[in-house]
C-alpha cells in the first residue's frame, strides 16, 4: 500500500515554484492583451466598413455625382473600401505613389473613366475633358496626315521658276540650247596639224643643211688670212 502511494505521488507534478507563478501570471496577463487588442482592432475595422458602407450608398444614391475621391488611407483601409465598393456594383482605383498618400476614387459603371482619364491621375493631374477632346482630334488628325502623306509616295520638290526664264533678257532663250549644239570636240587635241606648221620639211633634210652650214663654218675659219 505504501509502495503504491508512493509511485502515485512520484508522478504527480511537483507545485510550482515562485518564479513560475509568476511567469504564468506575465503569460496570462500578455495574452489577455493581445485578446483585448484584437477586439479592438476587429471593432474598428467593422466601423470603418459601416462607415464606408454609408458613404459609398450617399454616393450611389445621388444622381449629381458619377465619382468621389476619397482622404488617403492606410493598405487596410483601401483594401476595405475596394471590397465594399466592388459588393456595391462600382468601380474603383487607387492612386499615389507614396503608401501613405495613397487615397482611392471610385466610379459608377456607367461613368468608368477612360484610359487618358486614368492616366492624368496617376501623374497627379486633374482631368479636364475639353483638353482631352482637343488632345484626341490633334492626335487623330496628324494620324490622318502621316497615313496621306505615305499613300501619295515621296514628295517631289520642282522649282518655281526655270532658270533659263530668269535669264532670258541675257542669253536669250534659245542661247544656251544653240550654243550646246554648235559646239564640236577638236579632232586634232593634243597634235599640230599640218597646215599650222612653219618649217615643212623632213627631219633628214633639216639635218642636212645644218651639216653643210657647219662645214661651210669650219672651211671659212681655216682660210689664211690676207695682208
Amino acid at each position: 500500500m505504501a509502495d503504491l502511494l508512493g509511485s502515485i505521488l512520484s508522478s504527480m507534478e511537483k507545485p510550482p515554484s515562485l518564479g513560475d507563478q509568476e511567469s504564468r501570471r506575465k503569460a496570462r496577463e500578455q495574452a489577455a492583451r493581445l485578446k483585448k487588442l484584437q477586439e479592438q482592432d476587429k471593432q474598428q475595422k467593422a466601423e470603418f466598413r459601416k462607415k464606408m458602407e454609408k458613404e459609398v450608398s450617399d454616393f450611389i444614391q445621388d444622381s449629381a455625382q458619377i465619382k468621389k475621391k476619397f482622404q488617403p488611407m492606410n493598405k487596410i483601409e483601401r483594401s476595405i473600401l475596394h471590397d465594399v465598393v466592388e459588393v456595391a456594383g462600382l468601380t474603383s482605383f487607387s492612386f499615389g505613389d507614396d503608401d501613405d498618400c495613397r487615397y482611392v476614387m471610385i466610379f459608377k459603371k456607367e461613368f468608368a473613366p477612360s484610359d487618358e482619364e486614368l492616366d492624368s491621375y496617376r501623374h497627379g493631374e486633374e482631368w479636364d475633358p475639353q483638353k482631352a477632346e482637343e488632345k484626341r482630334k490633334l492626335k487623330e488628325l496628324a494620324q490622318k496626315q502621316e497615313e496621306e502623306a505615305a499613300q501619295q509616295g515621296p514628295v517631289v520638290v520642282s522649282p518655281a521658276s526655270d532658270y533659263k526664264d530668269k535669264y532670258s533678257h541675257l542669253i536669250g532663250k534659245g542661247a544656251a540650247k544653240d550654243a550646246a549644239h554648235m559646239l564640236q570636240a577638236n579632232k586634232t587635241y593634243g597634235c599640230v596639224p599640218v597646215a599650222n606648221k612653219r618649217d615643212t620639211r623632213s627631219i633628214e633634210e633639216a639635218m642636212n643643211e645644218i651639216r653643210a652650214k657647219k662645214r661651210l663654218r669650219q672651211s671659212g675659219e681655216e682660210l689664211p688670212t690676207t695682208s
